[in-house]
């Protein structure tokens, strides 16, 4: 009998609120709740400054927040020892857009893995054949070549490889990618994206994919969620939510034309702005073409409008 998948990372009206420097607030997570499964991707979508990179940094715990909850395999991080924390930040591991700023410039390869193989207790006598094993998995062939460079060495696609090399040194069961192909070319997309694939099935891991390519999520994620302003507005399958999506912001995201690096060019999203949304319970009434009076004095509550879909909007699913 087969189990079903579990939930690995969940978060609970997770929020992190920040100050304008003329004292004003924002919240840049809002009370966001999301389950992410064992071996699930998730890919999480938005224009930038919608608050994606800020809600992987909470999950991450390299950022706190100001009210909710993250819980790993059903338990509180809050409530966690440091030991079970320290068994956290090896199981969660994070590869960031730029992985260039995250290496030690003064650390080549060797010693790059060799300090995360260190943390998941590889023997001091095995970390070089371990470091070579690594970096055949992440395709960087001969291996033994590359471990005496350092990253200012290394291209951008062989500096993202080593990222995920360093990674997957900590046997992690969920992989937090906050936008992995951002200015990658063609065809490094297409080796990195085939590469995180096939580690998705040989090493059985999650992924929360923070992306602002709607082509990207469609291809690689099992789910879908879609965040605007801190909050999630709609959430599904790829099949559903980026073919027939229920919310009018997902709707815009999909009408922007397409890019020449696979994005999306937001710039006739912004252009839809026709109303002052001061005050309005929607974050999104100044901006969509839908709202109506109900959107200014009533917050639409993230609801069922299909199997296994649902959306943040007063008219979700009416497309008349």
């Amino acid at each position: 009998m087969t189990r079903e998948p579990q939930p690995l990372v969940e978060t609970h009206a997770l929020t992190k609120v920040y100050r304008r420097r003329d004292s004003t607030t924002f919240r840049a997570v809002d009370e966001v709740n999301l389950k992410i499964h064992e071996q699930e991707c998730v890919a999480l979508v938005g224009e930038s400054g919608s608050g994606k990179s800020t809600f992987a940094r909470l999950i991450l715990r390299l950022t706190l927040p100001d009210s909710g909850d993250v819980l790993f395999k059903r338990r509180s991080l809050n409530a966690m020892s440091s030991d079970e924390i320290r068994a956290f930040r090896l199981a969660v591991q994070p590869i960031f857009q730029d992985p260039g700023a995250t290496f030690n410039p003064v650390r080549n390869v060797r010693r790059t893995l060799a300090q995360a193989l260190r943390r998941a207790h590889v023997a001091h006598r095995s970390v070089d054949a371990a470091a070579v094993d690594l970096l055949a998995q992440v395709k960087m062939t001969p291996p033994a070549e590359y471990l005496g460079r350092y990253p200012h060495e290394l291209s951008g696609g062989q500096r993202q490889r080593l990222a995920i090399a360093r990674a997957l040194a900590l046997s992690p069961q969920l992989i937090i990618a906050d936008e992995p192909l951002s200015g990658a070319d063609a065809s490094i997309r297409g080796q990195i994206l085939n590469l995180l694939s096939d580690l998705k099935r040989d090493r059985q891991v999650a992924y929360l994919l923070i992306t602002h390519d709607i082509s990207l999520a469609r291809s690689f994620s099992q789910r879908v969620a879609v965040m605007y302003r801190g909050r999630i507005v709609e959430e599904g399958g790829p099949d559903v939510v980026l073919t027939v999506p229920a919310h009018p912001y997902t709707q815009l995201l999909l009408a922007s034309a397409p890019t020449v690096d696979g994005g999306l060019n937001l710039e006739r999203v912004r252009a839809s702005t026709a109303r002052d949304d001061t005050g309005a319970a929607c974050p999104f009434y100044g901006r969509c073409p839908r709202a109506e009076d109900i959107c200014r004095t009533q917050d639409p509550a993230l609801r069922d409008v299909g199997l296994a879909h649902s959306a943040a909007c007063h008219f979700a699913g009416d497309r008349s």
